[in-house]
């Protein structure tokens, strides 16, 4: 500035859209047989300028790339016809935009998308932050129905904003952990809060006079005192997660205080997962009195030095396109958005990661995003654009 018992028919069916889209078409690309220090990043310019600080990206089924600006539009690009001229939403009557951060920050088409247009957004909402998840259709703003709030008053940044599907056909938030530095309110290992966390959702049925269902096999449903939606803690300010298209896994850029920036990535169904934050900042030793004596933390697979290498980590997302699959097929690509450096990481076998630089992307990536084949996509901030992200094997 991230266990399946019974299903109704509703979820029964999104789960097993979701898990098509994870086992078929691109999804099923082996990795890339180049090593990493024989593959370098490329970037086709798209659109040139005109966004007005771009944050997120989403593919829809008849081909467009929908784009968030994050004062409250939301823009539609064609590959046939470019940008267009007029957002295809505008919610910027209910965005509070105070601060660098805040927003409209995410975006995700409803698995049914090409039959009723709808959408799920993520925004800082009016008049004191507050972070809201909100079912809308394109095109219509008085349609919003909002799903899920939390409270962040207090301070503009650290406000999370992905969205996505999970192969279990439930959706998926991330927030962050309130803001300012240190976690002045140990959001992070806190658990009768939504801050500093990933929540799991089933946004197809309604339970208890909520909007939603909080599924069954959340970690912690029946645990006193905790909120049953989240799925994993620990988290500073998670500013983009994804799924992998084969393997359901999680992805996550988490942004660093001042040491650390991080790459979290674990399996499918690792719910109750706890990275850290703020016992921990990545891998090192953050607030002691912030640490419980019996508590597990995962490390994160890939870290970089803040102020040396970056400033504030850009997750990204496992390639898992055509075009490129004997190059990058498998490799997940992220970026920072000081240094503009390309982090490719690909998940061995035997659990590890390798991870290297593998080149730079243009000035201030802020979100990836993903067409309807797969291809990956890169907005960055002030200059406003749009690109095609590519690669290429080193040749010397």
């Amino acid at each position: 500035m991230p266990r399946h018992s019974r299903r109704l028919a509703g979820v029964a069916a999104i789960g097993a859209l979701a898990l098509s889209l994870l086992t078929s078409g691109p999804a099923t690309a082996a990795p890339g047989p180049v090593p990493l220090d024989q593959l370098t990043v490329t970037t086709t310019q798209l659109v040139p300028f005109g966004l007005q600080r771009p944050v997120a990206i989403a593919g829809v089924p008849d081909g467009r790339l929908l784009i968030v600006e994050k004062q409250g539009t939301v823009r539609a690009y064609d590959p046939g016809t470019g940008l267009a001229a007029d957002p295809v939403l505008d919610v910027r009557d209910r965005m509070d935009i105070s601060g660098n951060e805040r927003g409209l920050l995410g975006i995700l088409p409803a698995p049914d998308f090409a039959r009723t247009n709808r959408l799920y957004i993520a925004y800082t909402g009016l008049p004191d932050g507050t972070l809201t998840l909100s079912r809308i259709r394109l095109g219509d703003p008085a349609s919003e129905q909002v799903l899920l709030t939390q409270p962040h008053a207090e301070f503009s940044n650290h406000n999370g904003g992905q969205l996505a599907f999970g192969a279990d056909g439930y959706l998926y938030w991330s927030l962050g952990d309130g803001g300012d530095a240190g976690d002045p309110f140990a959001s992070g290992q806190r658990l009768d809060t939504l801050l500093g966390k990933i929540v799991r959702i089933d946004v197809n049925r309604a339970c208890a006079g909520k909007p939603y269902c909080v599924p069954r096999d959340n970690p912690f449903v029946g645990v006193a005192g905790a909120r049953p939606e989240i799925w994993v803690y620990g988290l500073r300010n998670p500013w983009r997660f994804s799924f992998d298209r084969a393997d359901g896994s999680l992805w996550i850029g988490d942004v660093g205080q001042g040491t650390q920036e991080e790459i979290d990535h674990i399996r499918r169904n690792q719910g109750g997962t706890n990275f850290g934050w703020s016992c921990r900042e990545g891998t090192l030793l953050f607030n002691a009195d912030r640490c419980a004596p019996n508590a597990t933390y995962t490390d994160p697979v890939f870290t970089y030095q803040t102020s040396f290498e970056g400033c504030a980590v850009v997750g990204g997302m496992v390639y898992r396109g055509q075009e490129f699959a004997a190059l990058a097929g498998g490799t997940y690509i992220g970026s920072d958005y000081c240094s503009s450096s390309a982090w490719a990481i690909r998940a061995n076998r035997d659990g590890t990661h390798t991870s290297a630089r593998i080149g730079e992307f243009p000035t201030q990536v802020t979100s990836f995003g993903t067409d309807r084949h797969g291809e990956l996509y890169l907005v960055n901030d002030l200059p406003g654009q749009l690109f095609k992200v590519g690669f290429a094997r080193v040749t010397s």
